[in-house]
C-alpha cells in the first residue's frame, strides 16, 4: 500500500502541477483574447459620426451613437468589465460604467490610449490606485479609411480571472484526491486479499512451532500462495510422521532396554549376595552404578523424545507453593549431605499456567545439580514469575554462562568430576519451553552459581 500510495502521489503531482500551470496560462490567454475581441467588435461598429467632437453639429442618423453604446454595453457584460470609447483627441465619447464619466473628459494622457491612438494594440496588467485592484487593460484603435479616429478601451478586474484559475486548480486537486482515494481503496482490497492467506499460513506455522503438528494452512489465494500452503502442509505432515516414528522408537527402545538392564542388575545383585572377594565386590558395585546411570539416561532420553508432543492446557500453579513443595521433598537428601535447603521470597510470587509435574522436574534438576556440584546452603528464591536455585559452590567457568551447558550431553568443568548423564539441563530447557518459559545459568554475587526458571510468558 505504501508503494502504491507513493506511485499514485508521484503520478498525481506529475500531472496536476503541469496541468495547473497550463490551466492558468490558458485562462489568462482566453481572457486576453476575449477582451481584445470585444474591444475590436466595439471598434468595428464605430464610424466618424460616432466620435465627433463635443461641439460638432449632430449628423443625420442620430441613432448611430445609440448603436455603439449598445455594443459597448454588450461587450462590457461579456467580459465583466468596463468599456470606454474616446475620439482622436482622447476625449471620452462613450462609457459603459454606471454612472458614466462625463463626455469630453480627457483620457488621452493614459498609456493605453496613447498607444491605441498611435495605431497600436495595447494590453497589460496594472494596479489601479483609484479602485485598489489589479486590472487587465486592453485598448485598440478605431480606424476609418486608414485613419485613426478614436480608441476603445476594455478594463477587467483580474480578481475574477484569478478566482476562475483557482476554481480550476481546486477541481484538479479534487480530482487528484478522488483518484488517490480510489487507488488506496483498490490497494487495500488487494493487500487484504494477499495478506489473508499469509496470515493464515503464519497462524498455522505458529501452531506447528508450539507443537501442534495437525495445524493446516488453508490453500487459498493466488496460484503461488496455494502452492506455498500446499508445500507447507506436505512438510508438516511429513514432520508429524517423522516425530511420531521417533517417539515410538524411543518408547520402544526404552521398554526393550529396561528388561535386559533389569536382568543385568539382578545378576549383579546375586553375585554380590554370594560375598565375592573385595576386588570383585568393587567391580560389581561399579557395574551396578553404571547400570543405574544407563537407566537414568534412558529415562532422560524418553523425556527428550517426547519434547515434540503438544502439551495439554496448563493449570494454575502458585510458584511459592511449588517452591515449598520441592523444598520439603528434597530436604532429607540435602540434609544427608550436611547442607541446608531454604526457600526465600523476594516479592509477590506469581501464579502461572503450566503443568506442575514439568515445573517440579525442572526445579529438581536445579537442586540436584546444586547438591552434587555446589557447596554451602541451597537457596530456592521466588521473584515474581522467576524461581532461582542458588548455591555457594565453585560457580561457572569462563564461557559457561552462554547457554552451552543446556545442550544435550554437555557437562561443565565442575560436573566432569562427578557421574551424570549430561541431560538434566537439556530436559529442563525442553520442559520450560513447553509453557513459554526459559531457563539459564548465571554467576552468583559473592561466589557460586544461580540456575533460574523464568515463566513470565506463562503468568495467569
Amino acid at each position: 500500500m505504501a508503494a502504491l500510495t507513493y506511485v499514485l502521489l508521484l503520478t498525481i503531482v506529475a500531472f496536476s502541477v503541469p496541468l495547473s500551470r497550463v490551466l492558468g496560462d490558458r485562462v489568462n490567454r482566453e481572457v486576453k483574447t476575449q477582451a481584445r475581441a470585444a474591444a475590436e467588435v466595439v471598434a468595428a461598429t464605430i464610424g466618424p459620426e460616432s466620435v465627433e467632437p463635443p461641439d460638432a453639429e449632430p449628423v443625420e442618423g442620430g441613432d448611430v451613437k445609440a448603436t455603439v453604446l449598445g455594443a459597448a454595453q454588450t461587450a462590457a457584460n461579456q467580459v465583466r468589465g468596463r468599456v470606454i470609447v474616446v475620439d482622436a483627441a482622447g476625449r471620452i465619447e462613450l462609457d459603459s460604467a454606471s454612472p458614466p464619466a462625463a463626455r469630453g473628459t480627457a483620457y488621452g494622457n493614459r498609456p493605453e490610449f496613447r498607444a491605441a491612438l498611435a495605431g497600436r494594440v495595447f494590453q497589460e496588467r496594472r494596479s489601479s490606485a483609484d479602485l485598489g485592484r489589479e486590472l487587465l487593460v486592453t485598448a485598440v484603435p478605431v480606424r476609418f479609411e486608414g485613419k485613426v479616429v478614436g480608441a476603445v478601451r476594455v478594463s477587467q478586474d483580474v480578481g475574477s480571472i484569478t478566482r476562475a484559475v483557482h476554481r480550476g486548480r481546486l477541481a484538479l486537486l479534487g480530482l487528484g484526491l478522488l483518484v488517490l482515494a480510489v487507488g488506496l481503496a483498490v490497494a487495500a482490497f488487494l493487500a487484504a486479499r494477499i495478506a489473508r492467506p499469509l496470515a493464515a499460513l503464519e497462524e498455522a506455522a505458529l501452531g506447528v512451532a508450539e507443537g501442534d503438528m495437525t495445524a493446516v494452512a488453508p490453500e487459498r489465494g493466488s496460484r503461488e500462495q496455494v502452492s506455498v500452503a500446499r508445500a507447507f502442509n506436505t512438510m508438516t505432515d511429513r514432520l508429524d510422521r517423522t516425530l511420531t516414528a521417533q517417539q515410538q522408537f524411543v518408547a520402544n527402545a526404552s521398554h526393550q532396554l529396561r528388561t535386559p538392564l533389569t536382568g543385568v542388575r539382578l545378576r549383579i545383585e546375586e553375585a554380590l549376595a554370594e560375598s565375592p572377594g573385595r576386588e570383585a565386590t568393587e567391580h560389581l558395585e561399579a557395574a551396578t552404578a553404571e547400570v543405574d546411570r544407563l537407566s537414568a539416561m534412558i529415562d532422560d532420553l524418553l523425556v527428550l523424545g517426547r519434547s515434540g508432543e503438544r502439551p495439554q492446557t496448563g493449570r494454575p500453579v502458585a510458584l511459592a507453593e511449588l517452591a515449598e513443595g520441592v523444598a520439603r521433598r528434597m530436604r532429607p537428601s540435602v540434609a544427608q549431605r550436611g547442607r541446608d535447603l531454604r526457600v526465600i521470597s523476594a516479592g509477590d510470587a506469581a501464579t502461572v499456567l503450566a503443568d506442575r509435574g514439568d515445573l517440579v522436574r525442572v526445579l529438581d534438576a536445579f537442586v540436584e545439580n546444586a547438591l552434587v556440584y555446589g557447596a554451602g546452603a541451597i537457596d530456592l528464591i521466588v521473584r515474581g514469575a522467576r524461581v532461582e536455585v542458588a548455591d555457594r559452590g565453585p560457580g561457572l567457568a569462563p564461557g559457561e554462562a552462554d547457554g552451552r551447558l543446556f545442550d544435550r550431553f554437555q557437562r561443565g568443568s565442575a560436573g566432569r568430576r562427578h557421574p551424570g548423564t549430561g541431560l538434566g539441563l537439556a530436559i529442563a530447557t525442553t520442559l520450560a519451553a513447553r509453557w513459554g518459559g526459559t531457563v539459564g545459568l548465571e554467576p552468583r554475587e559473592g561466589g557460586g552459581a544461580v540456575a533460574f526458571l523464568d515463566l513470565t510468558g506463562a503468568v495467569a
